[in-house]
């Protein structure tokens, strides 16, 4: 038998779910009949599924000692060194610059060199993370492997619900800086349409209309800030947060990012350099919303390092 204590991360969550996180290769089935036969007990008694547990609760779990065994994927951030640039941080949140070029969490090609595994690396050295948990720090937001920019992670369980919460409500704004091929006309709109998803080409397929259930809107703003030689710089504002959004949109719309390869012809533009696309997740800002445990961050914003492409342009900022 062994003890587990909640932890403050921990807390707030139901039994099921934290067993299913705590024990990451323990079945779902296997979980309720721990729970059903008293092998797990929660503070020496029995347990339903849909129980919560709180900080300090502590679990008693006569099960196999391989549940305990650490996973491959909760020790991967161990075999790096931590290289990540944090534009801030707090208790609760980090907001970090990923440069472009590495992917945000793991796939079938790398499953090291990873930003949350930079992430867990980094807080690991300041022994702010163990693995072995029920809760590890995990990002709120994503972007491209080759798109660089912002992207939060949240330390905390509270942080990571209450963020998320945010950004569905789209109290999270969040502007890209992209270089496209021609001027945008308009130079100032709004791009709808409507994106299916195909995972294993890694792209998406954009519409006029909806037309099947798996379809979702995609919304994004736009300002053409200057033209020149050919190509503008462009101001994006996500309305909608879809896979591949601004790249497909634009493209789209006649005016491809430079050096995007899967949503237009890029030959001519890997010559001069430019071997993916020419996009950064530039600017975050919180907007006014609720309490939550994030609200000290109501009306604060944070910007990324400026992107090379930015070279080919006047524009200052």
């Amino acid at each position: 038998m062994k003890e587990l204590t909640v932890t403050a991360n921990e807390g707030g969550q139901r039994i099921d779910k934290y067993l299913l996180k705590r024990f990451k290769t323990m079945p779902q089935s296997l979980a309720y009949k721990y729970l059903r036969t008293k092998r797990i007990k929660l503070n020496g008694k029995k347990a339903a599924p849909s129980d919560f547990v709180s900080a300090g609760d502590v679990l008693s779990c006569y099960i196999p000692e391989e549940f305990f065994a650490e996973t491959a994927e909760e020790t991967a951030y161990t075999h790096i060194k931590p290289d990540l640039k944090v534009v801030y941080e707090d208790e609760n949140i980090i907001i970090a610059d990923k440069p472009a070029g590495l992917i945000c969490h793991s796939d079938d090609k790398e499953g090291y060199n990873t930003l949350i595994n930079h992430i867990k690396a980094y807080l690991s050295e300041k022994g702010e993370y163990t693995p072995g948990g029920a809760f590890a720090p995990a990002l709120c937001n994503r972007i491209d492997r080759n798109t660089c920019g912002l992207v939060i992670a949240a330390k905390t369980g509270d942080a990571l619900r209450d963020m998320n919460l945010r950004i569905k409500k789209r109290l999270v704004k969040k502007q890209y800086l992209a270089a496209v091929h021609g001027t945008p006309q308009p130079k100032e709109g709004t791009l709808r349409g409507f994106l299916s998803k195909d995972s294993g080409a890694n792209r998406v397929y954009l519409s006029g209309k909806k037309t099947s259930a798996d379809e979702k809107e995609a919304v994004t703003k736009y300002k053409v800030l200057e033209s020149q030689n050919g190509l503008s710089l462009v101001l994006a504002e996500l309305v909608t947060g879809r896979t591949h959004q601004i790249r497909a949109q634009l493209a789209g719309a006649g005016y491809p990012l430079l050096g995007d390869g899967k949503y237009a012809v890029n030959k001519k533009d890997r010559r001069q350099g430019f071997c993916h696309q020419s996009l950064c997740a530039y600017r975050i800002e919180f907007l006014r919303s609720e309490k939550d445990s994030l609200s000290y961050l109501d009306g604060k914003e944070f910007y990324a390092s400026k992107p090379d492409f930015l070279k080919l342009f006047k524009y200052r900022f």
